[in-house]
C-alpha cells in the first residue's frame, strides 16, 4: 500500500467529539444558525428557516441530508421517491463502495448513526456524528466520526475521520464510487442548461470529470423564479490524498480521494488506502449551497476564507 508523508494517522483514542448519546442537545444561543434535534433527525435553520435536515433513522441505509434548501421552496437534492436511477444517491451523503470489500456506496453495506449531538448553534452550527460501517450482518468494518459546521451563508464543512477497528485493518479500495457528495435535482443538471466550471476554469462534466481541483461549482436558473442557484465542493488542500471529482451531466456530484486508477481510466496504477487496526484517517471537504452562478456567488473568495480557516458568517 502506499502511504503519503502527510497520512494523519493516530490510535483509536481518538476523542469522541464530545458526543453524548443519540439527539443530545447543546444550549441554544442567539444567532442565525440552529440545530433542532427531533426523532431521527436533526433540522438546521439559517435565519428562520428550514435549511437541511440530517436524517438518523438506523432503519435507513445510510445517513443523509434531506431536504437542503437554497432558498425557500428551492431544492438542490433530488426528491426521494420514485428516483429515475440510482435509488442509493439520497440528498448529501458520505458513503464508498469497496471498504473491506462491502460495497457502501450502492448501499449493500448499512451505516448506522449511533450518535448525534449538537455542539453549538448560533454564529455557526456545529453537531458531531459517529456513524457505524457495518455489514448487514452486523459486523463492524470501520467508525465514521464527523464533524458538521454549518455557515449563515450556506457553506457545511465535514471534517470526517475514519477509525479502523483495534480488532482489523481496514482497506479503502480504488474506486470511483465514493466519497462526500450530492445528487443534485434534475432542474440543475447539466442536461438541463446546467453550468459546471472548476477553480482552473475548466467547463463542462466532461472537463472537469475525474480532475482534481480546489473546487467544482455546479449551478443553473431555477425554473419556477428565474434565479439562480448552485452548489459547490469544496477539497481541502491538508487532505492526505488530493480528491478527484466525480461530476456528471445527470445529477451526480461527489468528490472522492480514492480512485487513481478509476478517475484516470487506467493511466495511473490503483491507489488502495490501508489503516492498520486503531489508526485513523481525516479527510475534510465543504459544501456550499448558494444563490447566484460561480461569479455573483464568490465561491472562490469562500473557499479561500474557509481554508484560511477565518471563516465566518461575514463570507
Amino acid at each position: 500500500m502506499l502511504f503519503p508523508r502527510k497520512l494523519l494517522l493516530t490510535t483509536l483514542a481518538l476523542p469522541l467529539l464530545g458526543l453524548a448519546g443519540r439527539g443530545a442537545k447543546a444550549e441554544e444561543a442567539p444567532g442565525p444558525v440552529q440545530i433542532r434535534p427531533g426523532e431521527h433527525k436533526l433540522e438546521i435553520t439559517i435565519q428562520g428557516r428550514l435549511f437541511a435536515v440530517y436524517r438518523t433513522d438506523p432503519k435507513l441505509p445510510k445517513p443523509f441530508m434531506h431536504p437542503v434548501f437554497a432558498a425557500p421552496g428551492v431544492s438542490v437534492v433530488r426528491p426521494l421517491e420514485n428516483p429515475e436511477d440510482h435509488p442509493h444517491h439520497k440528498g448529501i451523503w458520505v458513503a464508498v463502495d469497496e471498504v473491506n470489500e462491502v460495497d457502501f456506496w450502492a448501499e449493500r453495506g448499512h451505516i448506522v448513526n449511533r450518535r448525534a449531538q449538537v455542539l453549538c448553534c448560533g454564529q455557526l452550527g456545529k453537531l458531531a456524528v459517529e456513524n457505524h460501517w457495518e455489514t448487514f450482518g452486523g459486523k463492524l468494518i470501520v467508525v465514521e466520526k464527523t464533524t458538521i459546521t454549518i455557515h449563515p451563508n450556506g457553506l457545511m464543512e465535514y471534517d470526517i475521520h475514519f477509525v479502523a477497528p483495534k480488532t482489523h485493518p481496514v482497506v479503502f479500495e480504488d474506486t470511483k464510487e465514493g466519497l462526500f457528495g450530492i445528487r443534485i435535482p434534475n432542474w440543475m443538471r447539466e442536461r438541463q442548461g446546467g453550468k459546471v466550471v472548476n477553480s482552473d476554469g475548466l467547463k463542462g462534466t466532461a472537463a472537469c470529470w475525474g480532475r482534481r481541483a480546489a473546487w467544482v461549482d455546479y449551478y443553473n436558473t431555477y425554473p419556477k423564479d428565474k434565479k439562480i442557484y448552485g452548489v459547490a465542493l469544496m477539497d481541502h488542500p491538508e487532505n492526505p490524498y488530493p480528491a478527484r471529482y466525480h461530476v456528471r451531466n445527470y445529477g451526480l456530484f461527489t468528490l472522492n480521494p480514492f480512485g487513481e486508477r478509476a478517475y484516470t481510466r487506467g493511466k495511473l496504477p490503483p491507489r488502495p488506502v490501508k489503516l492498520q487496526p486503531g489508526q485513523s484517517l481525516r479527510l475534510r471537504y465543504a459544501i456550499y449551497i448558494h444563490p447566484g452562478d460561480t461569479q455573483q456567488a464568490k465561491v472562490d473568495a469562500v473557499y479561500r476564507r474557509w481554508i484560511g480557516k477565518v471563516a465566518s458568517q461575514s463570507q
